[in-house]
């Protein structure tokens, strides 16, 4: 790889620009269920959202020449077999894009050694719509219209990750793959609390209940203040990736991607050929230093 230059003032590497972003999502319905209620969003923000690549429909892309302030990827997986899983997960990322869009002005404000801003933005957001959903199913008589919710957001050289229910973010550091993310599942909650073990035969049936979700019962969104580095490759899925997937075999197909397209599409390959039994979407990316940068 080329080496990367620091900043005019020295230490932070500088910030990637937008051509040496290598970035990619793939969502796909699997092979049992017959509606996909995966969604996942691509973006950066400027003074307003441009949107890279998103499986929204009807999505609009704009131009801007102004300098990114931050570097938005999602992925929300509506709740298996609730009324408007897919609509869940499509308003929860329409929602969260808007809110962050709205909030712009905390990247010109907040200090880049102090993660509250940003973790403040995050949880807020997601509370908010967390609201609007349980509000918007209660009216239409769709009440239990959920969706788990997964954000990277990039302020270089810090990221954010926002957690709510059991779609995974994973880093690749030095060759090593790191779950971020912790599984918001009633499993986890009764491992934490020392009810039972992960060996134990019990904790298959509470593996994929989730504790919180956006448009749940309880939303408990949780935000991971992260260093970015041009060393990291990124990974946001649903669970339909890893049902199928081990964490060793993620890690070494992004040891060994050759472009987030190339990996993205190796790891849908790999759910499916497992079984495909859900939904699957994944979002990869990481920085790529150009000749001239």
């Amino acid at each position: 790889m080329m080496p990367i230059r620091e900043s005019p003032t020295g230490g932070i590497p500088r910030k990637p620009r937008d051509t040496e972003l290598d970035v990619f999502g793939v969502t796909h319905v699997g092979k049992v269920r017959k509606e996909n209620q995966d969604h996942f969003l691509i973006a950066s923000l400027y003074k307003q959202l441009t949107v890279h690549q998103t499986s929204i429909p009807a999505g609009t892309l704009s131009a801007s020449d102004t300098d990114r302030l931050a570097f938005l990827a999602m992925v929300a997986d509506g709740v298996g077999g609730s009324v408007g899983g897919e609509e869940a997960s499509r308003f929860a990322l329409d929602g969260i894009a808007a809110y962050l869009t709205r909030s712009v002005h905390c990247y010109y404000s907040a200090d880049p050694n102090d993660d509250a801003e940003f973790t403040h933005v995050l949880q807020e957001g997601a509370m908010r719509v967390h609201a609007r959903l349980t509000q918007r199913g209660a009216v239409d008589d769709r009440a239990g219209m959920a969706t788990t919710l997964t954000a990277f957001l990039g302020v270089w050289p810090r990221a954010y990750v926002l957690q709510v229910g059991d779609s995974r973010f994973y880093t690749l550091r030095h060759g090593t793959l790191h779950q971020v993310s912790r599984d918001q599942t009633v499993a986890e909650e009764l491992i934490s609390a020392g009810v039972i073990r992960r060996s134990d035969p019990g904790h298959e049936r509470w593996r994929h209940v989730l504790s919180s979700a956006i448009g749940g019962p309880e939303a408990s969104p949780v935000v991971t203040a992260i260093e970015n580095d041009w060393n990291h490759v990124h990974l946001l899925c649903s669970d339909g990736l890893t049902k199928h997937v081990s964490d060793e075999q993620i890690a070494e197909r992004l040891r060994t991607m050759t472009s987030a397209r190339q990996v993205c599409e190796a790891l849908l390959q790999d759910a499916l050929d497992g079984g495909g039994s859900d939904n699957i979407s994944i979002v990869v990316g990481r920085a790529m230093p150009q000749a001239d940068g």
